[in-house]
């Protein structure tokens, strides 16, 4: 096909002027024809890197203020940390599943972790998810601009369609958190997962679809821009 100076072709030479992607770097890709990662998405104020063994000691250091009473996969010890970076390499390795290390850009540290989860690519859909980061973060540009790189990455480079986020009944600061995203909430999953203590955990599912993205993506730009330091 020839595409002369059409926008496409338009929009293909500014996106090589640009740079590719991390995770796309090098040549030219179909939305549908690539995975939704590896990758590293870089921001203003932190950088998402792909989990790996290299992050550990400073994961493990970042875990040490939180309490796990409402998370699926604590991680409260060494074995818990080798385990999550295992469980995601071969989660990664079925193109189910995308973990992140949480890199403080100014500080070049560690403080926290999030994922793609629930990885259709058939379907263009995923879920983001097991999102912590040390409590010296929370209010901060952290979770906007991390939820805003994963969100413009699968929306814009991958295609997807639907992105669901989920979170424990009992968590209210979390609720709140992902309803300032501008996700639409769908319903209560009852009994949806055990707790570490072994109680039933009922989930709340919310959901972000394309047509709802270009207005996540404004709010999240105006808070993001709101802030001068994390």
């Amino acid at each position: 096909m020839n595409l002369g100076n059409s926008p496409l072709r338009r929009e293909r030479l500014a996106f090589v002027k640009k740079g590719y992607p991390s995770c796309c770097r090098g040549r030219w890709f179909p939305l549908s024809s690539r995975n939704l990662g590896p990758c590293t998405l870089d921001g203003r104020f932190v950088r998402l890197q792909p989990l790996r063994d290299k992050h550990g000691d400073q994961l493990l250091t970042a875990t040490s203020k939180l309490h796990w009473d409402w998370v699926l996969r604590p991680i409260r010890s060494r074995e818990d940390v080798q385990r999550r970076i295992g469980d995601g390499l071969r989660a990664e390795e079925r193109d189910e599943e995308y973990a992140f290390a949480v890199i403080l850009k100014n500080e070049e540290r560690v403080i926290g972790s999030t994922a793609y989860l629930a990885v259709v690519s058939l379907h263009k859909r995923a879920e983001i998810g097991s999102t912590w980061y040390s409590p010296d973060f929370w209010g901060t540009a952290v979770n906007p601009e991390c939820k805003f790189l994963l969100l413009k990455h699968a929306c814009e480079d991958w295609g997807a369609v639907r992105v669901q986020l989920a979170t424990d009944a009992n968590n209210v600061h979390s609720q709140h958190a992902i309803l300032k995203l501008g996700a639409k909430f769908e319903g209560k999953l009852r009994n949806h997962g055990v707790r570490p203590d072994g109680s039933a955990r009922d989930a709340l599912l919310y959901s972000i679809i394309s047509s709802e993205w270009p207005d996540v993506k404004s709010r999240l730009l105006n808070r993001i821009e709101s802030f001068e330091e994390p």
